[in-house]
């Protein structure tokens, strides 16, 4: 809470990479629209391959791995599970799941923040509790050494820091001290030093950047998964974080590193769902099912421009068959002439052989 605190003073500048990466995903965002409805059915394909690789790239980074040859059962599957890991990487598959389906129904609270924690632990024992014993976090080398690489907040300490922590991510969005984006990747940091818990803190501050992105209308951690980056740039994750994290208890730190690597992380993965749903072939019938859809959804009469609007990167020609394979069914008819017609349902064609 800590970054909170610095961005609650409204800083009048930003570094000036930060206001690229913001504006880069202000374009993306934009774009996100464009192809969630233009490509539908393709992205089925993506949503499957972001469950396996963000239930398995965020376990990975904590140590907690399953055998390749077991992914797909244990994230897909209902078998029986074979050890603590499996069950681990399925309870984030299911925090996934929670967050993907029911984002909207999920503030960012104490209770949502337990939850999510209970969910990828289990039934541990500290599942769904904060910490009790005072811990810090430790960096193993692999000659045996180890180093102190942050004190995090004391047992004692930490629900008074959680609670201030969800209130000024409260106020900070309500009051608009700065972009919701940087506030978001705050949030993360805050979170990552307060150290809630015993075990799992990384796993939970993935779930949670997960969720607000949902909140603020981001949604690309649905088709691409943002943990698989994030484990592919680990090294860069640890630095930053060690970096921004430096002098954080006296609210002295420098949070621009570790902000700055979360949003290039966001800016990857809106680069790499561009790339990948134009790589994606649209199935056989794609777009005659977007046209039909858009038929359905208008409640009164609507004109070719209408269908146009809604139905992007499909062809005025193909709108057209469309729409007279509709009327030589008796679906739809059209009530005047010429491109400004306008057209209306015949009764409900809503469900189709």
């Amino acid at each position: 809470m800590m970054t909170l605190k610095q961005l609650s003073h409204k800083p009048e500048t930003i570094p000036a990479i930060t206001s690229w990466y913001l504006a880069d995903l202000g374009e993306a965002r934009g774009k996100q629209e464009l192809f969630t409805k233009q490509s539908p059915q393709r992205l089925n394909v993506l949503r499957e391959h972001a469950l396996i690789e963000s239930a398995v790239s965020s376990s990975r980074i904590e140590g907690v791995t399953v055998d390749d040859t077991r992914v797909r059962t244990v994230v897909f599957g209902k078998s029986h599970l074979r050890d603590r890991d499996e069950e681990e990487v399925r309870g984030y598959r299911n925090a996934l799941r929670l967050i993907h389906e029911q984002s909207a129904k999920l503030p960012v609270s104490e209770d949502i923040i337990l939850r999510l924690h209970k969910l990828i632990r289990g039934e541990i024992w500290d599942a769904e509790k904060y910490k009790e014993k005072d811990s810090d976090i430790i960096e193993k080398y692999p000659d045996g050494r180890q180093r102190i690489r942050f004190k995090t907040v004391s047992a004692a300490k930490t629900p008074s820091f959680m609670n201030m922590l969800i209130d000024l991510w409260a106020n900070g969005l309500r009051e608009q001290w700065v972009h919701p984006l940087i506030l978001l990747s705050a949030f993360n940091l805050d979170f990552l030093c307060i150290h809630p818990f015993r075990d799992g803190n990384g796993r939970v501050s993935r779930l949670l950047l997960l969720l607000q992105l949902y909140h603020l209308g981001y949604e690309v951690g649905r088709y691409i998964s943002i943990e698989r980056i994030i484990e592919q740039s680990k090294d860069r994750y640890y630095e930053t974080l060690e970096q921004s994290s430096q002098g954080w208890h006296k609210g002295k730190h420098d949070p621009w590193p570790y902000i700055n690597y979360v949003l290039y992380t966001l800016k990857t993965a809106y680069k790499e769902f561009e790339e990948r749903v134009g790589q994606l072939k649209s199935p056989k019938g794609a777009k005659t099912e977007l046209i039909r859809s858009a038929i359905d959804s208008f409640a009164g009469g609507f004109s070719l421009s209408d269908l146009e609007r809604a139905c992007p990167g499909v062809s005025r020609d193909m709108i057209r068959r469309v729409l007279r394979e509709s009327q030589n069914l008796r679906e739809v008819e059209c009530l005047g002439r010429g491109p400004g017609a306008l057209w209306r349902r015949r009764g409900n064609t809503s469900k189709r052989g």
